[in-house]
């Protein structure tokens, strides 16, 4: 595998472009392929990973081949591990006093989100949902103490200002076992 002190992230808007742009960015340069899949509502992801000039490298690449349907980009270098992990798959901690949630239009704004909020706070990171069958939204979720996940929502919802058009954010103190068992199903 490797060094994935870098990640790129293209989102597209049409299925076919979005094959045909993927296909190039791995040809453009040496990186990874983390996820390549269609999503709702009809668009279609990339996330790569490597060195950061080579990660820059196929995300313009796949910019210029995805032309007018290139509907996010970005480019995140020394992205903190939990970040891929939470993208992944869920994963629901033993102890949860609070629960974090910070909701976007576009799945980059959540990827941002996600990387400032783990860095600024200690917290765990549950999971960050990319639009399959919820519109094209993504969200992010994640758990600590009260005072840390205020910290992280704060610092996610900054970081991502300027990418990203957010919808909601929320800090639920001392959430139901409930509500924490809906959240990997």
């Amino acid at each position: 595998m490797k060094q994935m002190d870098t990640i790129g992230f293209l989102e597209l808007n049409s299925i076919a472009k979005g094959i045909e742009t993927v296909d190039s960015m791995l040809k453009a340069a040496d990186t990874q392929l983390i996820m390549a899949k269609a999503s709702c509502p009809g668009k279609y992801y990339t996330m790569i990973c490597g060195k950061v000039d080579a990660v820059e490298r196929s995300i313009e690449t796949g910019m210029s081949i995805g032309g007018r349907y290139v509907v996010g980009h970005l480019v995140i270098a020394r992205i903190h591990p939990e970040v891929v992990r939470a993208i992944n798959m869920s994963r629901i901690p033993d102890q949860i006093h609070a629960l974090g949630v910070i909701e976007y239009y576009s799945a980059s704004g959540s990827i941002i989100a996600a990387d400032f909020a783990v860095k600024a706070a200690d917290i765990q990171l549950i999971s960050i949902q990319l639009g399959t069958g919820i519109a094209g939204k993504s969200f992010v979720v994640f758990t600590g103490d009260v005072a840390s996940v205020t910290e992280a929502v704060a610092a996610g919802v900054e970081g991502a200002k300027d990418e990203a058009v957010l919808i909601n954010k929320l800090v639920l103190p001392n959430p139901s076992k409930e509500l924490i068992d809906s959240l990997i199903q």
